[in-house]
């Protein structure tokens, strides 16, 4: 696979000036179109240590303008870093809509060094493999262009490279001794380059190789490439919009069929009022006494105390997601269960509708951001489900951005889960009456007025729409790793008691699986604790 950039390629200086200062002034120009274009442009390196990765990074920034680059690379993971899911700091560094960013040793780097070392087999490299290309998958669909260049050099190139580095007093710097480890493991290296490259190149983020011998050569091939791929993503785009367009000003929509005959032996299909949801089999007139409720809650509130003093000290994160109709009481749940809790250790982070900020990246990239650090917990008011809730029936997602949606967020809810992270999502479900009832008490008593929009007032018209597609959200979402607990919140106290008991049995749970000797550890990063092995999807969870 490597052997053509191993040929010892080389361009003139004469060539190499004349050819550089008409690229430089193209990739300045792309550079201005790019911040009106709407996507973002990630650029990875990887590769052969001493091929010229960090130089031809170096030259693509001297190049550019620096103010719409970003660039990142990656040593081990800092403390911060071990107690959030491995791809955390990616999300977290990647480029907004309009502008370029360069990795190196990013996602990439790890699987290719452990399965060199003999730390994994080469069917778990393809696992972690597989993750990759379910990130780059999530990025490109959202519009982003991935561009990864693998820099390489032969065996020999190689050593008489770092020699040379090591020559120069200028540039000794560079090598270190992990430098000539790897050397020594170069045929183990490339086998394991060779593997990841072959199964993660695809028509969305393909693999250019790049011979390294000759800094002028890579140069110019590195910046050619990328220029020629910015041009040609902005003219598919274009095409497609335009195309979109077009089929737009043809379309004729669909009669309604409320009216019309049916073919003989046809039936209508069944309508949402016909049609049972989960949410219709929930039982919505358990209540809970006022005396039964203080019993309760002193309980379940001492418990959850206890038991994340517990998580805390075993740097077991919790994540609590709460999502529901408006007025069903997520913020008189979420209140319940910080009320147990030391407030050095929790947050709640409401989300609304997103920033300029946040709509400049993918849409789980403000979620990303927000994890919490070892055993501390986090409660998300809202959450990414609004993009298979709100933007699918507002219509500010297409219906190809929500569909895909549901795979994306079971991958992003499973990285949670494999790291050891607790993750607890409810759906506080009340009946359309009482939500009135709610909407009639807020509108009367003066402090809860503001509680009440013109926006909560709209989406109870659309009360069906909204429950289909929780019913399509629950259905496709709620796994064994990530099940969902349906919450009937008719009545408050019921509610608010389900929801801690809920926290306090998730939590045992976790405990229980810590091994032996990681109890008592504080201060342990998170994802220490086993979770359950992957299955598939189950019914929801009523606890």
């Amino acid at each position: 696979m490597f052997r053509t950039a191993e040929l010892g390629r080389k361009v003139t200086r004469e060539v190499y000036n004349e050819q550089a200062t008409e690229l430089r002034q193209n990739l300045l120009e792309l550079q201005q179109t790019l911040r009106g274009a709407g996507f973002p442009v990630i650029v990875v390196f990887a590769g052969v240590d001493g091929a010229g990765k960090g130089e031809t990074v170096n030259l693509l920034n001297e190049w550019m303008d620096p103010r719409w680059l970003i660039t990142r690379a990656y040593d081990d993971p800092s403390q911060e870093d071990a107690e959030r899911p491995e791809y955390w700091r990616y999300w977290r560094d990647l480029p907004p809509r309009g502008r370029i960013g360069f990795f190196l040793r990013a996602w990439y780097s790890r699987p290719v060094v452990d399965l060199a070392h003999g730390h994994i087999t080469p069917a778990e490299l393809d696992d972690r493999l597989d993750r990759v290309a379910a990130f780059e998958k999530a990025l490109a669909d959202d519009g982003a262009l991935i561009v990864k260049f693998w820099m390489h050099l032969g065996k020999e190139a190689q050593k008489k490279r770092l020699k040379a580095l090591e020559k120069d007093p200028t540039l000794s710097w560079r090598v270190t001794e992990r430098d000539w480890r790897h050397w020594n493991m170069y045929d183990a290296f490339i086998s394991a380059a060779e593997r990841t490259v072959m199964r993660t190149s695809t028509g969305h983020a393909p693999w250019h190789i790049v011979e390294g011998f000759d800094e002028r050569y890579r140069g110019l091939t590195v910046g050619t490439i990328l220029r020629d791929s910015i041009r040609q993503h902005m003219a598919h785009l274009e095409a497609e919009r335009r195309v979109t367009a077009e089929l737009q000003a043809l379309h004729v929509p669909l009669q309604p069929t409320e009216g019309r005959e049916l073919p003989d032996g046809a039936s209508a299909p069944p309508t949402l009022g016909k049609m049972p949801t989960v949410l219709s089999a929930l039982d919505m007139k358990l209540v809970l006494g006022k005396q039964a409720y203080e019993q309760q809650i002193n309980k379940y509130q001492g418990e959850l105390n206890l038991l994340h003093r517990e998580a805390l000290k075993n740097g077991i994160s919790t994540l609590v997601v709460f999502e529901g109709w408006d007025a069903a009481g997520k913020g008189g749940s979420i209140r319940r269960c910080t009320g147990a809790l030391d407030a050095r250790h929790f947050e709640v982070i409401p989300f609304a509708a997103p920033t300029d900020e946040e709509r400049g990246h993918h849409y789980l990239w403000r979620f990303w951001r927000h994890l919490g650090r070892a055993g501390r917990v986090t409660f998300f008011d809202r959450s990414w489900y609004g993009r298979v809730l709100v933007e699918r029936v507002e219509g500010f997602a297409r219906e190809k951005e929500w569909m895909r949606a549901y795979a994306e967020i079971n991958d992003f809810e499973e990285q949670l889960v494999e790291h050891g992270i607790v993750l607890v999502k409810y759906w506080l479900h009340i009946t359309k009456d009482e939500q009135l009832a709610r909407f009639n008490q807020r509108v009367e008593v003066p402090w809860k007025r503001w509680k009440l929009s013109d926006e909560d007032w709209r989406n109870r018209e659309k009360w069906d729409q909204y429950e289909l597609a929780v019913n399509d959200m629950i259905a496709r979402t709620s796994t064994r790793l990530a099940p969902w607990t349906l919450v009937e919140a008719n009545d408050k106290r019921y509610a608010r008691i389900k929801v801690l008991k809920v926290l306090c049995e998730r939590l045992e749970q976790a405990l229980a699986r810590t091994p032996p000797a990681a109890k008592g550890s504080a201060g342990r990063p998170a994802g220490r604790t086993p979770p359950p092995k992957k299955g598939g999807s189950t019914p929801r969870r009523v606890a």
